[in-house]
C-alpha cells in the first residue's frame, strides 16, 4: 500500500513540518505579509489569530471588530480585524486572508510556564480548510494542497 506522503504528493500537496511542543501543541512556521512567525496549529480555532502586540511586526491594517474572542480559559476578549493579508506556509500561499487580532498574553504565559517559547499567533481552521489540510500526527507534519 502506498504511503500517505506519496499519495498526497500525487494529489499536489506539499509537506510542511510541525514541531511538537512541551505542551503537546503543534507549532508551525508561516509568513504573514512576508514576515516569518511562529504559530500554533489549532484545528479548534475557527479563525487565524495574531497577538494584538504584533500589529506593526506583521504590517497589519486593523479595524474594530464586534467579534469577541474566547479560548484557553479567557472569554469575551476584545478583538480587531485585519483583512487583505498574505499568508505563506511552505509553498502554499493565500491572499486576502482575514486575521483576528487579540491579546495572546494568556496563551503565551501558559506556554512559557511549560518551558515552551511564546508564539506570534494561531493558524486556525479557516486556513486549514482553504488549504485542504491533512495532518499526519504520527510524522509531525501537515500537508497543504497547492
Amino acid at each position: 500500500m502506498s504511503s500517505l506522503k506519496k499519495f498526497l504528493r500525487k494529489k499536489n500537496y506539499s509537506q510542511i513540518p510541525l514541531k511538537l511542543t512541551q505542551t503537546d501543541h503543534f507549532e508551525i512556521s508561516a509568513k504573514i505579509n512576508g514576515v516569518s512567525g511562529r504559530f500554533i496549529l489549532d484545528t479548534g480555532a475557527s479563525n487565524t489569530c495574531i497577538g494584538i502586540d504584533k500589529i506593526d511586526q506583521f504590517a497589519l491594517a486593523s479595524e474594530v471588530s464586534e467579534i469577541k474572542a474566547a479560548g484557553a480559559g479567557a472569554t469575551d476578549m476584545e478583538t480587531l480585524i485585519s483583512t487583505k493579508n498574505k499568508i505563506e506556509i511552505g509553498n502554499w500561499k493565500k491572499k486576502k486572508l482575514k486575521i483576528v487580532l487579540f491579546d495572546l498574553v494568556h496563551v503565551n504565559q501558559a506556554l512559557t510556564a511549560h518551558n515552551t517559547l511564546p508564539v506570534d499567533g494561531i493558524i486556525g481552521a479557516d486556513v486549514l480548510k482553504k488549504a485542504k489540510a491533512v495532518i499526519d500526527y504520527n510524522k509531525y507534519c501537515v500537508y497543504l494542497k497547492k
